[in-house]
């Protein structure tokens, strides 16, 4: 009996110990990201009740609902399948954290009952054995019909394996429920101690029952060893699952409900003018008096950004929201015509440039040490900025509303406004506008002699 107890206090501390590791590297996580975010300049969103509630609406159907995934209707209901069916699964592991943390043995079978019990863990079950299957299938899908949007240039080796550890992940997740819940049937029909509710049958679950021949020649001392193994590596998986989408691309199973919250809901191909600059026209216009210390003040900022800190705090979180799909790419007809820009690519080096920048500044004392380097030129050439036709596409196919062409448009008006290093034919473009107001090379008083050409023809 001594041993018994000292066994489950072990436990019960092992547990605790546990949580409290994964908790504190969590929260070191989010603390890091959230400020990598806020690196950010400011962005301005609509701010009353209606536009609130639309933006509600929007993270509802489009996070939670993912509506956009159906625009392929196969591939879009596997994947809500496999992403609602992981949150409601991970609704058992508050039992197991209880049980955890209580040192209990399923904690709520004398309460609910066994009808009740045995039906929730049932679904739980059957939601777990399509988690499990549409696994197997979207790993299929990567790496033997290689679906080419996978395979682009820049899913390099880690995107690639990362994209194919999740699956396993939750592959092994899922077995190892399986696992602990055939195990732990056999100890309760065996009449095992510790396994068995006093007023409850034995529960046999929906399909964990089929898991029950491969271990029912076990004895009690090998079963309970394997359902406390299942039991462990099933809630410490969760665990480390939790601490590992905080580095992986599946971080937008959280961000992309704040994402698609704080999307604007003006019309996706409106670009808006730079402050400073919009400002300055005012002033020359006279519409608003002249502020000198506002003018200084826009005299500082860079027009445009060249490094990823430059950019707005929602470019940062779409960055670190990406699910690297490809879906944007995809539909990209810069890519599709050989050019080099890839608009998923653009995301994933803004998330790893603002990454550095945050060990950068991690590393020195909360300031951030000139290394050198920045998103533009070292991260982002200039050629892939320079084959964006600013059509949308990738906006408009992206799941989770990531804009990929505000970093584009931004990084682009650097080049324009700071090096002045764009294609001659810009330039004239740009100074015919200075000076006629249109991108001809004609005064206004000329503009319709081509009109009178025709009535002379005539």
């Amino acid at each position: 009996m001594g041993i018994e107890i000292f066994s489950k206090i072990f436990q019960i501390g092992l547990f605790w110990a546990a949580l409290l590791m994964v908790g504190t590297i969590l929260a070191s996580r989010i603390k890091f990201i959230r400020r990598n975010i806020l690196l950010g300049k400011s962005w301005k969103i609509e701010d009353d009740a209606q536009s609130r509630s639309q933006r509600l609406k929007n993270m509802l159907l489009i996070a939670f609902g993912q509506k956009k995934m159906f625009d392929k209707p196969l591939v879009g209901f596997m994947h809500f399948v496999l992403y609602a069916g992981f949150l409601i699964v991970n609704i058992e592991v508050l039992e197991i954290i209880l049980d955890g943390m209580l040192g209990t043995h399923r904690l709520f079978a004398p309460f609910l009952g066994e009808g009740l019990y045995m039906f929730l863990v049932g679904f739980f079950e059957f939601v777990a054995l399509n988690v499990l299957i549409f696994c197997v299938v979207f790993l299929i899908r990567r790496n033997v019909l290689k679906v080419r949007r996978f395979h682009k240039a820049e899913m390099t080796k880690w995107p690639t394996l990362d994209g194919n550890l999740i699956l396993i992940f939750e592959i092994a997740l899922m077995l190892f429920l399986f696992t602990m819940n055939a195990s732990d049937s056999i100890l309760q029909a065996r009449g095992v101690e510790g396994y068995v509710h006093e007023g409850l049958e034995p529960l046999t679950f929906l399909v964990s029952q089929a898991f029950i021949p491969l271990y029912s020649g076990l004895g009690d001392t090998a079963l309970i060893l394997l359902e406390r193994c299942a039991w462990w590596a099933h809630i410490l998986g969760i665990m480390g699952f939790a601490v590992y989408i905080t580095y992986s691309k599946h971080l937008h199973v959280g961000l992309a409900f704040p994402n698609t919250y704080f999307t604007r809901l003006t019309p996706a191909g409106e670009m808006r003018n730079m402050d400073n600059v919009t400002q300055e026209v005012k002033i020359a216009l006279g519409l608003v008096q002249d502020d000198a210390a506002s003018m200084e003040e826009g005299e500082m900022e860079r027009f445009g950004a060249k490094d990823a800190n430059e950019l707005s705090w929602k470019s940062l979180l779409d960055a670190y929201t990406c699910t690297e799909c490809g879906r944007c790419t995809e539909q990209c007809p810069a890519n599709q015509t050989g050019r080099l820009l890839s608009p998923r690519k653009i995301m994933m080096d803004t998330r790893d440039r603002i990454e550095e920048i945050g060990y950068n500044i991690d590393a020195n004392q909360g300031e951030f040490v000139d290394d050198g380097k920045s998103l533009y030129g070292d991260y982002i050439s200039k050629e892939e900025l320079m084959a964006c036709t600013t059509c949308n596409a990738c906006v408009d196919a992206c799941p989770v509303n990531i804009n990929p062409l505000d970093i584009i448009v931004e990084l682009r008006r650097y080049i324009a406004m700071e090096e002045a290093d764009v294609p001659d034919a810009w330039k004239a473009m740009v100074s015919n506008v200075g000076t006629n107001a249109a991108p001809w090379a004609m005064s206004a008083s000329d503009r319709f002699n081509w009109a009178d050409d025709l009535l002379e023809k005539e």
